[in-house]
């Protein structure tokens, strides 16, 4: 069995010119452990029929309720590490069509889709984890592709943060944004997660959600409830708002936001929409 990422799958991308369906798999939950798991697969959009599929870790079986239920645990509990969003079909400068695809390993890669997803780069923009790495999206412009990583640690015994629940978040390590030149993988920047201004529930720098970019700009929440617009040009960030405060509504119905995590923000008519509040694994519910 191939679990998709808590239940939210990222979706399909399809190339109309090789009439093919791209999708990205999750890991397996139960063994024996799958070649189509943790996978860029390509299916042919008239038959279904699997014409090609590209495995990037193998062996990968997770069970979540592992530790409740000792008898559903794999033998080797795998690293959790999904392909939590979709493959994105992209043009280089050159002209060349890739797909590109981040990884819960902390990994983005480029696929060459005229060559049945031959692996053409791969490049480490953050460190993996069952709540690490690359999750909710990835964006792209042409020029660079934008990955940012989650990576949320959480501390025992008490330390840190403010907890949410039973969960303590490191106040200052996870998250980070690196852009990544389309041609051949390599850095153009990174900035790094940036910590907590003040102990409050879910504080993490984590940078899970989606991004979002239009030209000259990218956007990237992170689960302290800021989201953020950096200069796609050198990774400046140009504003910083708190979305994790209390608010009069519209509708005059008092309401706070909280962690931003999963769909990116939505940007219309110089208008930038996000929603804030996240409860899942005890994130800030707003």
């Amino acid at each position: 069995m191939v679990r998709p990422e808590l239940g939210y799958g990222p979706k399909p991308t399809v190339d109309k010119k090789r009439r093919l369906l791209y999708v990205t798999t999750g890991d397996n939950y139960s063994s024996p452990a799958t070649t189509t798991s943790d996978a860029v697969v390509a299916i042919d959009l008239k038959s279904g029929r699997i014409i090609w599929s590209q495995q990037t870790t193998p062996n990968d079986v997770y069970n979540s309720s592992c530790g409740a239920k000792g008898s559903n645990c794999p033998p080797d509990n795998g690293p959790d590490h999904d392909f939590g969003s979709s493959a994105m079909l992209v043009v280089t400068s050159a002209g060349r069509e890739l797909q590109v695809a981040g990884q819960k390993s902390g990994i983005v890669y480029a696929f060459d889709p005229n060559r049945k997803g031959k692996m053409i780069w791969q490049t480490r923009v953050g460190r993996g984890s069952a709540t690490g790495g690359v999750q909710w999206g990835m964006a792209a412009d042409g020029l660079k592709v934008y990955a940012a990583v989650s990576y949320a640690v959480r501390l025992a015994n008490g330390a840190g943060a403010a907890p949410l629940g039973n969960a303590n978040f490191d106040p200052v390590k996870g998250g980070g944004l690196t852009a990544l030149y389309i041609n051949d993988g390599t850095k153009a920047w990174f900035v790094p997660g940036q910590p907590c201004d003040s102990p409050r529930p879910g504080c993490s720098p984590a940078q899970p959600g989606a991004l979002s970019s239009l030209p000259g700009v990218v956007f990237s929440g992170s689960l302290n409830g800021h989201i953020r617009a950096f200069a796609s040009e050198d990774g400046e960030i140009l504003w910083d708002f708190d979305t994790a405060r209390s608010y009069t509504t519209v509708n005059g119905i008092e309401a706070k936001g909280g962690s931003m995590d999963g769909a990116g923000p939505v940007v219309v008519d110089g208008m930038v929409f996000v929603n804030s509040g996240y409860p899942t694994l005890r994130r800030n519910a707003g």
